[in-house]
């Protein structure tokens, strides 16, 4: 059975930095991992992409420069997510989601939510002063 387990996160002055980390773990190869993030009464936004069969790495404008998403070493058919958050501002307060597809779709990923089947539960990330 299919799974994401998330931690990390937490509350952060602003210019602060934070790890989120996913566990995902799948009967079959991971093509996609993602990051999203929802505020309350908002849609849920796609922050970060990365495509496990080429490494290419999507991010959204808002975060780029500041974000850093990166894959660790897939070990016992489970893969590591991770997003390192840095220059953190009170509009990156949201809850986090990891995303992950064991679908081939040609080696692409998206924002699309649509996109992913295996979601982790969210974290809150805070950012205040």
């Amino acid at each position: 059975q299919s799974y994401a387990l998330q931690s990390g996160g937490g509350s952060v002055q602003p210019g602060g930095s934070l790890t989120l980390s996913c566990e995902i773990a799948t009967t079959s190869a991971v093509y996609c991992m993602a990051w999203f993030r929802q505020v309350a009464g908002k849609g849920r936004e796609g922050v970060a992409h990365i495509s496990t069969s080429n490494g290419a790495k999507v991010y959204t404008d808002s975060v780029r420069g500041r974000f850093a998403v990166s894959r660790g070493s897939r070990d016992n058919a489970k893969e590591q997510l991770f997003l390192q958050m840095n220059s953190l501002n009170p509009e990156d307060s949201a809850v986090y989601y990891c995303a992950a597809t064991d679908l081939w779709r040609g080696g692409s990923c998206s924002f699309s939510r649509d996109w992913y089947d295996i979601w982790g539960r969210g974290t809150q990330v805070t950012v205040s002063s």
